[in-house]
């Protein structure tokens, strides 16, 4: 197996975003803003930042403004011009993806996760590619990278596939898919086996599997068999399973920080870490921040 470089990324984005309702009645969930961007645009941008030069978005019905956010404006940058509001601009063109490094394509049925990134497989061709859900959004551990990064480091190292975990107390990791603890190289380990959602006391470890993989293409032929799993849907970590028979697979520790912005909790959460690491907004936001919590 050939180490080629990662190039694309896949975004499933079909997702209702039943958790954060009413919001997300008319507004997709990916959509909604962390301090001034959508969530799906942090997400966007850790990709870009880990080299990735083709974004895929796996979309479902009524998720149209996704590429509309990532088009040009025409009759926006014209009003922007014609006030003289340049910094707004730059920072607008500067957040679109290059000309023709953007596919969209559609999941017509919710079969799940692992089904959602099948139907990106003839963009990706036989190519390695990144995984990233978009509920999930990071800031960078002590190295400066966010997870996608650091996982393109493990990736650089080691080849084969690659999954971001972090460790929970052992107690929460019912709720999460879990890795079982094997060689280990720092920051990074060999993957011994993975669980869904083990019941409670049965967990190998405490390492969880938190939204960012990096797979190899052979990946396709095992989630186009369309066997079903937890929930009668297509689950991605049944054909990491299989996967794991034939090649390695390998973890990386993220230092940083992940907030689930599908729950409301994390996406307040989220807010509130993102404009607290923004120099421009923080200064202001924690003096309010002081305010509110003084007051209660």
């Amino acid at each position: 197996m050939s180490k080629k470089p990662v190039r694309k990324a896949v975004f499933p984005v079909a997702g209702l975003g039943t958790r954060v309702l009413p919001a997300t009645k008319t507004v997709p969930k990916e959509m909604l803003t962390v301090v001034d961007r959508p969530v799906l645009q942090h997400c966007v941008e850790e990709a870009r930042e880990a080299g990735i030069e083709h974004f895929i978005f796996v979309t479902g019905r009524n998720k149209a403004v996704i590429e509309d956010h990532f088009d040009v404006a025409y009759e926006l940058e014209e009003t922007l011009r014609r006030r003289g509001k340049m910094k707004e601009l730059e920072d607008l063109r500067a957040a679109l993806p290059a000309a023709g490094a953007t596919s969209f394509t559609r999941q017509q049925e919710p079969l799940g996760l692992g089904h959602a990134i099948w139907c990106a497989r003839e963009v990706i061709d036989d190519e390695p590619f990144a995984v990233l859900l978009p509920d999930m959004i990071t800031l960078p551990g002590a190295d400066g990278k966010r997870c996608l990064q650091q996982c393109m480091d493990t990736y650089a190292q080691f080849g084969a596939n690659v999954i971001a975990v972090e460790q929970v107390p052992m107690d929460e990791t019912h709720k999460y898919g879990v890795v079982a603890k094997g060689k280990d190289y720092g920051p990074s380990f060999e993957i011994d086996s993975m669980v869904e959602k083990p019941p409670k006391g049965t967990s190998p470890s405490n390492y969880i599997i938190s939204g960012r993989y990096i797979l190899q293409p052979e990946i396709f032929d095992l989630l186009g068999q369309g066997q079903k799993g937890a929930g009668g849907e297509i689950q991605l970590t049944d054909s990491m399973l299989e996967l794991a028979k034939m090649q390695k697979f390998f973890a990386r520790d993220f230092d940083g920080k992940t907030y689930d912005t599908g729950s409301k909790i994390g996406f307040l959460a989220a807010n509130v870490a993102f404009a607290l690491a923004r120099p421009d907004i923080e200064p202001g936001f924690r003096a309010e921040l002081k305010r509110i919590v003084g007051s209660l």
